[in-house]
């Protein structure tokens, strides 16, 4: 879902940098093959995650929930010459599909894609000092993976979480389970003192967080 109104949207994507041909590909490949393909970051929310990675010029990023790896892509765009992302996909069958999505692109060998479940990957990863890390995995688990990785993240790291405006819904009137949560997760990040934070109201909600 897009939270600004369409004509708007339709601005900002004919004034950004024009969408790479590799993401083109996924993009059209993902519609095709995939259920909830809505899910894919696509072009104006890929440019911003790679824009924030080219600013940041991250040396280890890891993503949470890697889906199709548009996003993956994206933030690889921005890496040092030897520049890691680790990115984490729970869905094993995804896998066949990302490897040729990746080997479309010039980060291939930046990437290192782990299938399993977020907790027990980021547990055996011989990192502790991630520039950036992007949540955007199953949403009832986001704060938790937020204070899994927060110790991982050095001072003045950036850590993204996707989908925080959920459809709109966390600033209306709707009390459902999955709203509530992202609710009391923009409270707390909101409430805590070790980081700065801002939402942008691209796509369905970026929440950007800077590590003090």
């Amino acid at each position: 879902m897009e939270i600004l109104p369409h004509d708007l949207q339709e601005y900002l994507d004919d004034h950004c940098d024009p969408e790479p041909e590799a993401l083109q590909k996924i993009n059209r490949d993902t519609y095709l093959k995939v259920l909830k393909p809505h899910m894919l970051s696509g072009h104006y929310q890929g440019r911003l995650l790679s824009f924030l990675s080219k600013m940041m010029q991250p040396k280890r990023i890891l993503e949470i929930g890697t889906f199709t790896g548009y996003a993956t892509i994206c933030l690889a765009e921005g890496l040092t010459e030897d520049g890691i992302i680790h990115t984490i996909e729970v869905n094993r069958e995804m896998e066949e599909m990302l490897n040729s999505h990746f080997k479309s692109t010039n980060v291939e060998n930046k990437i290192r894609l782990h299938f399993g479940a977020a907790e027990a990957v980021i547990a055996d990863l011989d990192e502790k000092n991630f520039d950036i890390v992007f949540i955007d995995a199953d949403k009832k688990n986001n704060y938790s993976y937020f204070q899994l990785i927060f110790d991982k993240v050095r001072s003045g790291g950036l850590i993204i979480i996707d989908n925080v405006l959920w459809k709109g819904k966390v600033y209306g009137e709707e009390n459902d389970a999955d709203t509530q949560g992202i609710r009391k997760l923009n409270d707390m990040i909101t409430a805590d003192t070790r980081v700065e934070k801002l939402i942008l109201p691209v796509r369905d909600g970026i929440l950007l967080i800077r590590k003090k």
